[in-house]
């Protein structure tokens, strides 16, 4: 079956203020971070630290995630734009965030926090990474929700036509006559894989499920970090076979090689490493914290 994609991307307006989902779903992605995190923090899964300095780690993490995701989809994606245009760095509602340069703030903000409390720092990443992967399903929801990072073709009867992926002549169409094109199967050719919900389950659903349930008991060090890694930079990499690249950027090598890929090849790398690590490190055992209500 082929689907019109027609959703709007601002969820409400309040006056002149428009309140995009895409913000929404980050909100979202917070929010399951904080309430998981205290349920981690309450079984004590990060000895001496309370809800309170919880909290503080959160607050790091978010402006490590913002920081480092706009900072690295400048850098990784639009590096020359930059250098022609400075200011666009700065400005974030026009779009524009990268996991991996939000993975590396998230991490530069850990270790700044794990250095203040004294703790070591992949007791802190460890701790971390089972409260992400519902923040990165909700992005990828944001992501379709938004018609942006569509995925290729499908080729066949099935797929999602994106109305901003559609070629010049059927740009500036109103929305009722897309949608008599789409029953007449006119725009049949140009369904599209939903790779960002093929994201949504695998980033989201899936690694959470699998973290969830491999964290749910005390493992060695750099274990749980490790997985996280592994899992992402397979999803990621397999994912983008079907995901249009960047158009900036296009293929990087070999007409199928994209960024992401590239970016992810670390990832994998790390992962790997991090788990053979983990085979000869200690067991961080649990210490449950004392709830302050």
């Amino acid at each position: 079956m082929i689907f019109l994609h027609q959703i709007d991307p601002i969820a409400f307006s309040l006056g002149p203020l428009s309140v995009h989902w895409y913000g929404i779903m980050y909100l979202l992605g917070f929010l399951a971070a904080w309430w998981l995190g205290r349920q981690r923090i309450r079984a004590g899964r990060l000895p001496g630290v309370d809800e309170q300095g919880f909290g503080d780690l959160l607050f790091y993490g978010m402006l490590g995630v913002v920081l480092g995701g706009r900072i690295g989809y400048v850098l990784f994606y639009a590096f020359g734009e930059l250098i022609r245009d400075p200011l666009m760095l700065f400005r974030i509602w026009e779009g524009g965030m990268s996991f991996h340069g939000g993975l590396v703030g998230v991490m530069v903000a850990a270790l700044l926090w794990a250095r203040r409390h004294k703790l070591h720092f992949f007791d802190v990443a460890d701790f971390i990474v089972p409260l992400v992967p519902p923040g990165l399903g909700f992005g990828r929801l944001g992501n379709y929700i938004g018609g942006e990072l569509w995925g290729k073709t499908t080729g066949g009867d099935w797929g999602v036509v994106f109305p901003g992926a559609l070629p010049q002549q059927y740009a500036y169409l109103p929305l009722e006559e897309l949608r008599s094109l789409h029953a007449s199967g006119a725009l049949d050719t140009f369904a599209r894989h939903p790779s960002q919900l093929y994201q949504a389950c695998l980033e989201g659903l899936v690694m959470f499920v699998v973290l969830w349930w491999f964290s749910s008991r005390p493992r060695p060090r750099y274990a749980v970090a490790g997985l996280f890694a592994l899992l992402y930079g397979c999803f990621r990499f397999l994912v983008e076979f079907v995901r249009v690249p960047d158009e900036q950027l296009g293929y990087l090598a070999f007409d199928w090689l994209t960024m992401g890929q590239v970016l992810s090849l670390p990832l994998i790398a790390l992962g790997l490493f991090w788990l053979w690590l983990s085979r000869r490190s200690p067991t961080l055992q649990p210490q449950p914290a004392t709830t302050k209500e």
